[in-house]
């Protein structure tokens, strides 16, 4: 491989973003003609039962000519989400009273006790 083609390879300009246990990285990068493209990886820690644990990585390339698209669909699916749901998170991990719907025999929608612990003193 040439010393060109190295150059091609390595990273104009970096971001990371650390979310838990994903790590996004955000990287331009420089085509054989010398254009800039960016790349957005998306790395997850996995922990395996003996404690070792590995990465999965997806990586997306996203060139010029597709960020004026790119740009309004991010933009109108995160403007959808924050208007549907607001801005607080919804989820097991971030709410400590979080609980998970259900459907019932019925087919109605119920919430599930988060632990065998939950009890009203009025059942007792």
């Amino acid at each position: 491989m040439s010393e060109k083609d190295l150059m091609d390879q390595e990273e104009i300009h970096s971001k990371v973003l650390r979310a838990g246990r994903r790590t996004y990285f955000f990287d331009v990068r420089s085509t054989k003609a010398g254009d800039y493209y960016l790349t957005i990886t998306e790395s997850k820690k996995f922990t395996h039962e003996d404690g070792s644990f590995h990465y999965k990585k997806h990586k997306i390339y996203l060139y010029k000519e597709d960020f004026d698209p790119f740009r309004e669909i991010l933009e109108e699916m995160m403007d959808y989400i924050i208007n549907e749901k607001g801005q607080e998170v919804i989820s097991e991990r971030h709410q400590k009273d979080f609980r998970k719907t259900e459907f019932s025999e019925n087919g109605s929608l119920e919430a599930s006790p988060s632990s065998f612990t939950d009890l009203d003193f009025d059942d007792i």
